[in-house]
């Protein structure tokens, strides 16, 4: 080991448990990073038309390879024949931001861009000519005519990707935002890149880190759940089932799960995200649940627009 790397591993290990954690979160890697322009060029994008990130250069080698590179870098590489590409990535401003799609159905997506928003007193219509790219594994597929403001004078502007048919499990969908309303000229590009899936939901937890006896938040993503836009929807308790070592098997209807409902209850009108508080109790149906033990939390989810019954499952351990 390097000397400099050695004197960091005992500096690291000398600091106080709080600074520690702070130095982890910091170096971990943010989902919002750009995937890297070899991951890019997998999924369909032409090597000129590659994101680089915020600072950063797009550059095509002679081969016509696209590679990212800082501004000083990409200077001397022009010298050895190297083209650059003009273009510029704003992360502040503006976003792409999905809601979790499935195959065979839509992709609702918000874009936003205040330069968009034109009618301050009003809800803008705008043309998405021109402004999208969709691909679907590379190929590109056709998008919506318009997106619309969600809202007067919000700046954020709703879309609805209709999928082909022909799409399955895993695909990949990819899209691109190409800005070209900069008032100095340059492009600025967003991309967004997802998986598909046979359903809707997700199931997350939070708080409390499943220790028994402690309470922590279940909580769901269900748009099939959402069936009134304006009022907070219900899912039962009974749909969750509950499975713990030793053959346990219930659902979280069970009292000894203390929890603050009877369902899962929507976080507010048309969010399509559900939650309950709940304690994983010492004991269930007579049998012991010990520190350790692995559990699933599973729910069925029977309105996938693929027409199955698909398991959504948590995995966690009692702590």
């Amino acid at each position: 080991m390097h000397r400099k790397q050695k004197l960091f591993v005992k500096l690291f290990h000398a600091l106080p448990i709080c600074i520690v954690f702070v130095l982890v979160i910091i170096i971990q890697p943010s989902f919002s990073d750009l995937d890297s322009p070899k991951k890019q060029i997998k999924l369909g994008v032409a090597p000129q038309n590659v994101t680089c990130d915020e600072g950063l250069v797009l550059m095509l080698k002679t081969s016509g390879m696209p590679v990212c590179v800082k501004p000083s870098t990409a200077e001397r590489l022009e010298e050895r024949g190297w083209k650059q590409i003009v273009g510029k990535f704003e992360r502040s401003q503006k976003e792409i931001e999905t809601i979790p799609a499935s195959q065979g159905s839509v992709v609702n997506f918000y874009i936003s861009d205040d330069d968009l928003n034109t009618s301050h007193s009003g809800v803008d219509v705008i043309s998405t000519q021109g402004l999208f790219e969709f691909t679907v594994n590379g190929v590109p597929i056709q998008g919506p005519e318009t997106m619309t403001e969600t809202g007067a004078n919000t700046g954020k502007f709703y879309l609805k990707l209709n999928l082909p048919n022909s799409v399955k499990q895993d695909d990949v969908v990819l899209i691109r935002y190409l800005d070209e309303t900069d008032p100095a000229g340059e492009q600025r590009v967003l991309t967004n890149s997802f998986s598909l899936t046979k359903t809707f939901a997700k199931v997350e937890t939070s708080g409390g880190g499943s220790r028994i006896g402690h309470e922590f938040t279940l909580r769901i993503y269900e748009p099939d759940a959402n069936r009134d836009s304006k009022e907070h929807d219900r899912i039962p308790l009974s749909s969750f089932e509950f499975r713990g070592d030793g053959g346990i098997r219930t659902t979280l209807a069970n009292p000894r799960f203390d929890a603050n409902s009877s369902a899962l209850i929507e976080t507010g009108p048309n969010t399509s995200t559900f939650e309950v508080k709940i304690k994983i109790p010492r004991e269930l149906d007579g049998k012991t649940i010990h520190i350790g033990d692995k559990y699933e939390i599973r729910y069925i989810d029977r309105s996938t627009p693929s027409e199955t019954a698909e398991k959504i499952i948590f995995k966690g351990r009692v702590g």
